[in-house]
């Protein structure tokens, strides 16, 4: 889906590691959300209380969940999932744009 319709945007940025990642949330009609934003490359850790789908629009990242073995490279067109009140690791190879899903379940 390359467009979002019928949907509240919560203008206050989500900003995080000085300004190196950063996203705005949408909200949809049935509450859900999710968040459209961009990394510069770096090494990062993130928490979760959701269950996220991470779908990489371009860009280049390795990740490491608490369920994976290592590092997966991930690339534009990918997604990857974490596992709801867990951390996650990343890698940020190339200015990376990416939306994120949040599972409640």
């Amino acid at each position: 889906m390359s467009e979002f319709k019928g949907v509240t945007i919560i203008k206050k940025a989500n900003v995080y590691f000085d300004g190196k990642v950063t996203s705005r949330t949408v909200v949809f009609a049935d509450g859900s959300r999710k968040t459209l934003g961009i990394m510069f490359p770096g090494d990062y850790e993130f928490s979760t209380d959701d269950r996220e789908i991470m779908e990489i629009i371009s860009g280049n990242l390795d990740v490491s969940t608490a369920e994976s073995q290592g590092w997966k490279t991930v690339t534009g067109g990918e997604a990857f999932e974490v596992p709801a009140k867990s951390k996650f690791s990343l890698k940020v190879k190339s200015l990376t744009d990416y939306c994120c899903s949040y599972v409640k379940k």
